[in-house]
């Protein structure tokens, strides 16, 4: 036998094609809970989160409500660290919670294992599918008809900015203004990225952070992004992600961005310095932002604020699942607390400690998020649950591929870091396609 040729880049991609076999071969099948919990018949319940979920009050909540129940919770830094984590505890069929959250970008790898799930119909998720909005319940229901995930948060897009900065480069700096000045009700990437080169020439400082997350938003709100409908790869030849990407790529070589890392942000330093003005948020990203400022010793008086506009027409990005892996011992209690963690009242709870829309219909009409709140009076008293309410209208939910985050990290990851150190953008669009070839993505 002649030795692999692979790169490590194409063994992480073919580990996540092997998922499916190793999950059969290795995990056992789970047995019903024999009883519900109670103090008598103590269970213990472990979870997996990632990122800024805000669940931390209501597993507290959860615990006092149903004696006998104990919740041990772990919450891992970002959803691609926590897709590894999924990854590697489900290839060797051991090791996975009871309940696990799952991000959006990488649900299509978990529904070509959708056996290996609970089916939550088993405990009445097909009575209240209408809790939620249509298209979250049909992301997470397989070919087969099955339920295997409660929607948490959905992600739609507005802009986060710097008030104070916009007015010291003699910008307009209210909300309504800024809206209009990236181009209202009509707005596109080019007038984005045009109001980005005149804060540029006016500031001497970037527009927004670094491209990735730009391209990310970019790229979500097409009717179909790295894949089509059908299933198929849509990368080479599509002429509307090359026609974002040599935008992008353009802005990126005028300056607008601060080539910051992701996730960091020097440790927050970046969101009080005025290293940037803006960026795309999601409303679970305004509790990262709200997080990172006051990591760096700021607070409110930053400046940072929430405009109803979005370049390009409404986009998702993000929004989580929770799920009731094959393997927990306990599923109807885990199913139990999967429900509870996303009713109205706990997603209503969720958004007021964390920022993360809901899914469901009730919640995105509740005071609660709605009305004034801890995340609204952080960002300079804007309306931020009206705001993705607004921003939440006429989403789309966009196929995403079983290879859809690797496409996202392993290959265009590397081209948007690229184009922010100065690589020109065909130069970096080249070397992605050749990463994509390399790592033999269907």
């Amino acid at each position: 036998m002649k030795p692999s040729r692979r790169s490590p880049l194409a063994k992480a991609a073919v580990l996540a094609g092997s998922i499916a076999l190793l999950a059969t071969g290795c995990a056992a099948e789970a047995s019903k809970d024999a009883e519900p919990a109670s103090a008598d018949n103590p269970i213990t319940l472990t979870v997996t989160t990632f990122g800024t979920q805000g669940l931390d009050t209501l597993y507290e909540q959860y615990e006092k409500d149903n004696p006998g129940i104990t919740i041990e919770a772990t919450n891992i830094d970002t959803g691609g660290n926590a897709l590894t984590d999924w990854k590697t505890k489900q290839a060797a069929g051991a090791g996975l919670p009871d309940v696990q959250a799952v991000e959006e970008g990488w649900l299509g790898q978990v529904m070509t294992v959708s056996d290996s799930f609970t089916d939550l119909r088993e405990y009445g998720a097909d009575e209240i599918s209408g809790e939620w909005v249509d298209w979250k319940v049909k992301q997470a229901t397989d070919p087969e008809g099955r339920i295997i995930g409660y929607g948490t948060d959905i992600g739609p897009m507005g802009i986060c900015y710097n008030a104070k900065l916009f007015k010291d480069a003699g910008l307009p700096s209210e909300r309504d203004e800024v809206a209009e000045l990236l181009g209202g009700d009509d707005a596109t990437w080019e007038d984005f990225f045009k109001a980005g080169e005149d804060y540029v020439e006016k500031s001497g400082e970037a527009f927004y952070d670094q491209s990735g997350f730009v391209w990310n938003a970019m790229v979500n709100q097409l009717d179909e992004g790295y894949y089509k409908a059908d299933g198929s790869l849509n990368v080479e030849g599509n002429t509307e992600l090359r026609e974002r990407w040599d935008l992008l790529s353009e802005a990126a070589s005028e300056g607008l961005s601060a080539n910051q890392t992701q996730w960091d942000w020097g440790k927050g330093q970046a969101f009080v310095d005025g290293s940037f003005a803006v960026m795309p948020c999601p409303g679970w990203m305004l509790g990262n932002v709200k997080g990172k400022v006051e990591s760096a010793g700021g607070d409110s008086s930053a400046g940072w604020d929430f405009a109803d506009v979005f370049p390009g027409g409404p986009a998702n990005w993000g929004g989580s699942f929770l799920t009731v892996p094959a393997t927990s011992e306990h599923p109807a209690e885990a199913a139990k607390l999967a429900q509870f963690l996303t009713t109205a009242s706990s997603q209503a709870t969720s958004f007021e400690q964390a920022g993360a829309f809901p899914s469901n219909l009730e919640a995105q009409k509740s005071e609660a998020v709605t009305g004034a709140n801890e995340m609204s009076e952080f960002f300079n008293d804007a309306p931020v649950g009206e705001i993705l309410g607004n921003r939440a209208d006429g989403v789309k939910a966009q196929f995403k591929g079983p290879q859809d985050s690797v496409i996202q990290e392993q290959v265009f990851g590397p081209a948007v870091q690229a184009i922010d150190s100065g690589t020109d953008g065909a130069s970096a669009w080249d070397k992605a396609l050749a990463t994509l070839q390399e790592l033999e993505i269907k």
